[in-house]
């Protein structure tokens, strides 16, 4: 099936092998788009039956971190049916939680589905408001507007963890009472000097995971929020500098390489992050800090999230690479199709 793009070249997703994946779509931006919602729909409906299935088998006499569980102390850290001590005092917020993640999936599912078979293979790059969405991956004016845009939702996502914090019940705090309890963060740090200080070993070795006060945590992302937001602006309504044309690789396996390396970064931040704390991570949930068991052969919630953000952050890593040098070969003009070697180019005597 061949399909016409708008810069006069035909494309076919049938001509590459079915295991590349979204390599496949790369040059059919309806199609990718389709993709990319349906991904979005599947990470959506495991968040929403995962947690489903935890509830199922929830034992409230037990530890959550004791039980395998790793959606539910997440949760209950957002300070969502718990109260004093850790103790769950009531799972419909659970089972609501895990319903609408369910529900979503369906339309996220459905939408993927329509722009797969029913939509464009190609979105159109007109002032449509399906051409709003069209792209071409040279354009870096378009390309850096779409890292706007994910700024954007990236710093409003934050702010969203604020608001509950602040406004929409409070979130749990294991420094406060006997055991911990769920409180408002009313008063949030919001001097850059303490804030931007955990970005160095002032408080540590760890860095950000020394943090051992909510305040603080709340503070850090309102300024993530705002960093995100003010650079999701700039990028919207700016032009890449004439530095960063040259040094970066505007293509579609480029942009993936870079997307994977953040991830990668993030998963391994995350995993130390997830191990040495013990204020955003509760040990009431997630087992004792700085230790994969709780007990011996006993695999604890926190053992499990560090242990797979280390195996899935150094598989996106290897990703990165690997893209990565593909898309630098292809720019200096490596066909990778045609088995070419690369050559040092020839000096004139």
């Amino acid at each position: 099936m061949a399909v016409t793009s708008f810069n006069n070249q035909t494309y076919s997703f049938t001509d590459v092998d079915w295991y590349r994946g979204n390599a496949r779509l790369l040059n059919l931006s309806g199609k990718l788009l389709g993709a990319h919602v349906a991904h979005a729909g599947l990470i959506v409906f495991w968040a929403g039956a995962m947690t489903l299935f935890e509830i199922s088998h929830f034992n409230p006499a037990l530890p959550m971190y004791e039980q395998g569980l790793i959606l539910l102390p997440h949760l209950a850290s957002l300070g969502l049916g718990v109260g004093a001590g850790g103790a769950v005092t009531d799972i419909q917020p659970f089972y609501i939680i895990g319903v609408i993640h369910l529900i979503s999936s369906a339309v996220l599912g459905a939408g993927g589905i329509f722009h797969s078979l029913r939509g464009p293979s190609v979105l159109p790059e007109d002032s449509s408001y399906m051409g709003f969405f069209g792209y071409d991956w040279k354009d870096k004016d378009k390309m850096t507007t779409i890292l706007g845009i994910h700024l954007v939702l990236l710093g409003v996502g934050a702010w969203l963890l604020v608001a509950k914090a602040m406004l929409w019940g409070g979130i749990y705090d294991p420094n406060i009472g006997t055991g911990g309890d769920v409180r408002l963060i009313s008063s949030p740090t919001l001097n850059p000097f303490r804030i931007f200080s955990y970005l160095f070993p002032v408080h540590g070795a760890t860095g950000m995971a020394a943090v051992d006060n909510l305040e603080d945590v709340i503070g850090g992302h309102i300024w993530v929020g705002l960093m995100c937001i003010g650079g999701g602006i700039w990028h919207i309504i700016s032009k890449p500098f004439p530095w960063a044309e040259k040094i970066l690789v505007w293509s579609g396996e480029a942009y993936l390489s870079y997307s994977l390396g953040a991830i990668a970064y993030m998963g391994f931040l995350a995993a130390t992050f997830a191990f040495f704390n013990d204020t955003v991570y509760p040990e009431v949930f997630y087992g004792p800090a700085k230790m994969i068991e709780s007990t011996p052969d006993l695999v604890s919630s926190r053992g499990w999230l560090v242990s797979f953000h280390i195996v899935l952050a150094s598989l996106f890593l290897c990703g990165h690479i690997w893209h990565a040098s593909r898309a630098r070969l292809t720019e200096a003009g490596f066909d990778f199709n045609n088995d070419d070697i690369v050559k040092a180019p020839r000096v004139a005597s």
